[in-house]
């Protein structure tokens, strides 16, 4: 079963924290922060969970691999005690911070190696990563003296925008005292954001190309619906999410809705056992969709999962498929 399908369906001791929360942004080299300091006690409610901070978190644990790079990208290395479940590698900027971070399990952690780990707060990306069966939904947590948070993607009402991503940073960034870096990077993402968008708008055949996304599935194909940012992503590289009706942020759609719906760019979804190659393969081996202008073209984009949730890859990862979807004349 596919990694997202399987979180659409069931929708450390550490050195004392140093830096001012005014420090630079967007490092990865696990600065710390103060244990206190302006802007505390920070009051903020995350799906549904209202928190009061008196002080940043001190022994953090990640899970999931876009709430592990949000805590990299603001330099906040020094104040993980734990992570868990990447999709793929973490970005080259990020792996000398993450080494040293100590893995608590290849997907979950159990709920004792969760709690063997201390933790103070718990940042989980999907909602899987908080599984009342296991004992460790945020309730849990919380009878245990730990604070949590969850990826807003996993909870945003109506379709998540990239106003989503700034305020899930901003938000970060505030909980752990470094809120200037947050507000540098969402500057920084939004000049990226907007130069892509420009890019897009002078390409050669820049109106906007039906995309199929294809996450995994056989039977059925397992895709990107309209309510997740990998939706907005496409819009903004210069494309239209055939499946972007669809109210969830990815679903399950008949190989009739795809040929249907004809698309001319399929983007492949990367990660986990089965390579792209095979996805290729399984996609044009099969006669039912040998009509799909996509399929006769072999007209093909590829993106690792890692850039396609609320995560600090976004802003890049749109420009990236920009690239894929309209690489005349504007991306040379």
């Amino acid at each position: 079963m596919s990694r997202l399908r399987t979180a659409a369906l069931i929708c450390a001791a550490l050195l004392p924290l140093a830096t001012s929360c005014s420090g630079s942004g967007g490092s990865a080299s696990g600065t710390d922060t103060k244990a206190a300091g302006p802007g505390f006690p920070y009051t903020v409610t995350n799906c549904g969970v209202k928190t009061t901070y008196q002080a940043p978190p001190q022994r953090a644990v990640t899970l999931n691999q876009h709430a592990t790079e949000v805590m990299l990208e603001l330099g906040l290395a020094g104040s993980l005690a734990g992570t868990a479940y990447l999709d793929d590698k973490v970005l080259p900027k990020y792996a000398k911070a993450y080494k040293a971070i100590p893995v608590l399990a290849k997907e979950y952690p159990s709920k004792e190696k969760l709690l063997g780990a201390n933790p103070d707060f718990v940042y989980g990306g999907y909602t899987s990563a908080f599984n009342a069966k296991e004992g460790t939904a945020r309730d849990d947590l919380a009878e245990s003296g730990i604070k949590t948070r969850l990826n807003t993607e996993s909870c945003t009402s109506g379709r998540t925008s990239l106003d989503d991503l700034y305020r899930e940073v901003t938000e970060v960034g505030r909980t752990f005292g470094v809120a200037d870096r947050a507000r540098k990077w969402v500057r920084e993402a939004r000049a990226t954001v907007a130069a892509t968008a420009r890019e897009t708008k002078g390409a050669k055949g820049a109106e906007a190309l039906k995309v199929f996304v294809y996450d995994s599935g056989d039977k059925t194909a397992f895709t990107a619906g309209g309510k997740g940012i990998g939706n907005e992503m496409i819009k903004r590289a210069g494309g239209t999410n055939i499946f972007a009706d669809l109210d969830k942020s990815f679903t399950d759609a008949s190989w009739e809705q795809v040929v249907t719906r004809r698309p001319e760019v399929i983007v492949i979804y990367d990660y986990g056992t089965t390579t792209v190659e095979q996805k290729k393969r399984r996609l044009l081996d099969d006669p039912a969709l040998r009509d799909v202008p996509a399929i006769k073209h072999k007209r093909f984009a590829v993106m690792p999962l890692s850039d396609v949730v609320l995560g600090v890859r976004a802003p890049a990862a749109i420009e990236k498929l920009a690239r894929q979807l309209h690489p005349e004349p504007a991306h040379k």
